[in-house]
């Protein structure tokens, strides 16, 4: 089966996404609506798709300027979804960027990745604006 690229634009409170079947995920951007709900059922069902066959190394990028508690969960099941491909002898990479002064943005990090065991890589920068 062979899956396209899914591009969902950004908006004011929404996180920009880009799922590419070489492996690559981005998500750039705010989250913060409440009614974010058509975009993850399309995430969803294109990661399905791409368990299916996934490449040896899926590289997940997150650089988010702002997420509140809702766009957590939505994270977190993203995560835990591509989690999967450890399961088929592949290699996940998580890389967050995350300004150096969000504490907060950081706590929710460790604690997804230490309540799901999804190894993240936190990097640290002055500008997060500037990875998207």
């Amino acid at each position: 089966m062979i899956i396209d690229e899914v591009h969902i634009k950004p908006t004011e409170k929404t996180p920009d996404f880009v799922l590419n079947p070489k492996g690559i995920i981005k998500i750039k951007g705010r989250a913060i609506d409440e009614n974010f709900r058509k975009a993850p059922e399309q995430i969803m069902h294109w990661i399905d798709s791409y368990l299916l066959n996934p490449v040896d190394t899926t590289e997940v990028i997150i650089a988010l300027e702002y997420l509140n508690s809702f766009n957590t969960i939505i994270l977190t099941s993203i995560l835990r979804k591509l989690s999967q491909v450890t399961q088929q002898s592949k290699k996940l990479v998580v890389k967050w960027y995350i300004e150096n002064d969000d504490e907060d943005l950081m706590d929710r990090g460790e604690s997804i990745s230490s309540a799901f065991d999804i190894p993240i890589e936190f990097i640290m920068t002055d500008d997060i604006k500037s990875w998207y």
